[in-house]
């Protein structure tokens, strides 16, 4: 066995910003492991090449959904980051903070003023390389590159026209606090390449002699003496392995899997535990629990008089012309990222502030991997920012091989179904405007003959699908929430040496995209871990 001061489990989004600046100090030595392995494969770095990681066992848990109740009995595939990088070597590249309120109401929640937007924003900027240079809002010189989109499309700036004639005004910064408005996504591309978190952070962290990175490394439980946790147990190149932390443990194995291991090591809800025959070590019934994701509606309008992505890339010589583009330039269809046009809205008129977010694309299709429509069309898909539906992630086998339950329960409120019929409106009130009068818009999904409120969210249970941004799941909290998992710094209640840095711990989903908010909380966990080293040094 042998001994770190810290072990990180996952090498994702989170945990690569821990290795990263864990090991900036030379005494500290950290092991960091992860299921998957590297992130070699060229799809993973060619932007387009979302679409060959995503449902690939090389780079995806290809974990699927329970039948959903709210989506007429479907199940829905849930790609999740197996691999270097973790979901940001899979995802959608937006560079996306969220609403100044989202962090303000954690800070409510948790009783800790350091997660308010204005404490924060400095975290975001430290590790922000803006393609703008620095300014009030954005950093320059870290190491998470966000660009511009290296794109156009007539079709997409004719929507933003749209938009703005449906009372959207244009904006060119989603990232200032208030994201109202529709404008381009910036991403996270280096001249058309991905950047993910495992170029970003790790590849500069890897040859420091106090990082050891394990690929292929899956940690089946973690060790205990009493109440505190001392280490991990995995299974890397079929063989059993343990280690040893001096410090703590740290979770970075992102909303699923770090809620599965807690389970696996007897941290959760006692009856569910015993029910497995796993020993309760502790009971914390918030494991699992308050899974919150933003479930997108894909309305798909075809177009007369304008191209798409549909035409242009049905020839062979249009996808020749694409290849060459991407070869010589890194630029055009290859180097989009899954959505490339962005608008925050309001359902209605009651809205205190934007609870919609659309991602825009110049194509369309039937579903996820399927081949593109042989007609011109754009998608304009919609999603709740803030939903109230909460669902699960639960083990139901001590089998630490063996896929967690996942149960998102999307449009479980009548609330959630309100907003699903509002947005689907809003949608159609664009699609009417002027701007896009010229090329005969015609919705094809979900179709015209959805008009009540009960149609348009049986409608939305028809086209639903996640837009992959699961969180929540052991949220942090004060010590009298029942269901809290972790107290403010992020240290799991009730144990000792074993923290949760990674989306799972976010009390509310964030009102927007959510790796960059986890980097975000990776940054601010790695002050507190060397805060309290320092502490404990002096003591």
């Amino acid at each position: 066995m042998e001994t770190f001061d810290y072990i990180i489990v996952g090498a994702g989004s989170a945990g690569c910003v821990l290795a990263n600046r864990l090991t900036q100090d030379a005494e500290v030595n950290v092991l960091l492991l992860e299921a998957g392995g590297k992130d070699d494969y060229h799809w993973i770095h060619i932007p387009v090449g979302y679409l060959y990681c995503i449902g690939n066992p090389r780079t995806d848990w290809l974990y699927r959904t329970v039948a959903e109740k709210g989506l007429n009995g479907r199940s829905l595939g849930y790609p999740r980051g197996r691999v270097l990088g973790g979901s940001s070597s899979i995802n959608g590249m937006i560079y996306m903070r969220g609403q100044r309120e989202d962090y303000d109401d954690w800070a409510r929640l948790t009783g800790d003023d350091g997660w308010r937007w204005d404490s924060v924003l400095p975290l975001f900027k430290r590790s922000e390389d803006h393609h703008r240079g620095p300014s009030e809002f954005h950093g320059a010189g870290g190491e998470w590159r966000v660009e511009a989109q290296r794109l156009q499309w007539d079709i997409l700036e004719r929507f933003i026209e749209a938009a703005e004639q449906a009372g959207i005004p244009r904006t060119d910064d989603f990232n200032r606090g208030d994201n109202f408005g529709v404008g381009y996504f910036e991403v996270n591309q280096r001249r058309g390449i991905r950047w993910n978190t495992s170029k970003a952070f790790l590849r500069r962290a890897a040859d420091r002699p106090n990082l050891t990175i394990v690929t292929g490394a899956q940690v089946s439980a973690l060790t205990f003496e009493g109440r505190r946790c001392t280490g991990v147990n995995y299974v890397g190149g079929g063989q059993a392995h343990s280690a040893a932390a001096r410090h703590e443990v740290i979770l970075a194995a992102g909303a699923v899997n770090t809620p599965q291991l807690l389970e696996l090591s007897g941290i959760g809800q006692g009856e569910r535990l015993q029910a497995l025959g796993i020993q309760v070590r502790h009971a914390l019934p918030g494991v699992g629990e308050n899974l919150q994701d933003h479930l997108q509606l894909r309305s798909v309008v075809k177009v007369n008089g304008v191209r798409t992505l549909n035409t242009r890339a049905a020839s062979w010589w249009g996808k020749l012309g694409i290849g060459l583009e991407y070869a010589f330039n890194q630029s055009g269809p290859m180097s989009m990222a899954p959505s490339q046009l962005g608008a925050f809205a309001r359902s209605d008129a009651s809205q205190a502030r934007p609870n919609l977010e659309y991602h825009v694309q110049p194509l369309s299709l039937d579903k996820f991997g399927e081949p593109l429509h042989a007609f011109n069309a754009f998608t304009a898909s919609v999603c709740n920012l803030r939903p109230t539906s909460r669902g699960s992630v639960h083990i139901d086998s001590a089998d630490f091989r063996q896929a967690p339950v996942i149960a998102p329960n999307y449009l479980s409120t009548d609330e959630d179904r309100r907003v699903a019929a509002d947005s689907l409106r809003l949608t159609r009130r664009i699609v009417a405007s002027p701007a896009l009068a010229p090329y005969r818009p015609e919705e094809w999904l979900p179709g015209p003959g959805f008009e009540t409120d009960e149609a348009l969210a049986e409608a939305a249970g028809n086209i639903g699908t996640t837009i992959f941004h699961p969180v929540g799941t052991c949220r942090m909290g004060r010590a009298e929430d029942p269901l809290a998992v972790v107290d403010q710094r992020l240290r799991v209640l009730g144990i000792d040496g074993l923290r949760v840095v990674d989306a799972s711990v976010m009390p509310l989903i964030t009102s927007g995209n959510t790796n960059s908010p986890t980097i975000m909380i990776a940054e601010r966990a790695s002050d507190m871990l060397r805060e309290d080293r320092r502490q404990q040094l002096a003591a």
